[in-house]
């Protein structure tokens, strides 16, 4: 019987050490840790402990939301586990699936974390789509306008090699070649 620990953050700028430390104070005697989106469910470090886990084990973690993103993820991890006899426990939400009432509690907060991400991502396109109705535009700035395909022209005219009119402009290969085209 092995206390594992599963600790994640979503990018390589945040810390784990937070995590870390309450997973050690909380008796981890095995840590599993990576810096990967929670929405991504090809997470290497998540694999490699659910491999790792034997019946009798406990994966503890800091929230379930450390563990998964969307409900369907969560139970989908939560079953192999309880199929393999693992208990899980979670720190923040004081979640223990060795009773009937913290498997159901873990369930109800399953939802909760997926209504909350499906909310951020409501929030997100409506804010996209308020910057788009003031004019906002997304995305790389085009590299051809009128003047550089008239600058491209005039040096490929005034007999510069395709490589010179390249490192002059900075643009790629591709780019000088869409410029000359243009009619």
């Amino acid at each position: 019987m092995v206390v594992v620990g599963y600790a994640r953050v979503s990018s390589l700028g945040q810390s784990l050490e937070v995590q870390q430390n309450k997973l050690r104070e909380a008796g981890v005697e095995k840590l599993f840790e990576e810096k990967r989106s929670g929405v991504d469910t090809n997470r290497p470090a998540l694999k490699q402990c659910l491999e790792y886990l034997r019946e009798g084990d406990t994966l503890v973690f800091t929230r379930i939301d450390r563990l998964a993103r969307s409900a369907e993820d969560l139970l989908r991890i939560t079953r192999q586990l309880d199929d393999k006899g693992v208990t899980v426990r979670v720190l923040d939400q004081s979640i223990d699936t060795s009773d009937a009432a913290g498997k159901a509690f873990l369930g109800m907060l399953a939802v909760f974390a997926e209504f909350e991400t499906n909310i951020r991502k409501e929030r997100q396109m409506d804010g996209i789509a308020k910057a788009k109705a003031k004019g906002t535009k997304f995305g790389r700035k085009p590299a051809l306008t009128e003047e550089t395909i008239s600058a491209i022209r005039q040096s490929r005219e005034d007999g510069k090699t395709v490589p010179q009119i390249m490192k002059e402009t900075g643009l790629s290969k591709a780019t000088v070649y869409r410029a000359l085209a243009v009619a």
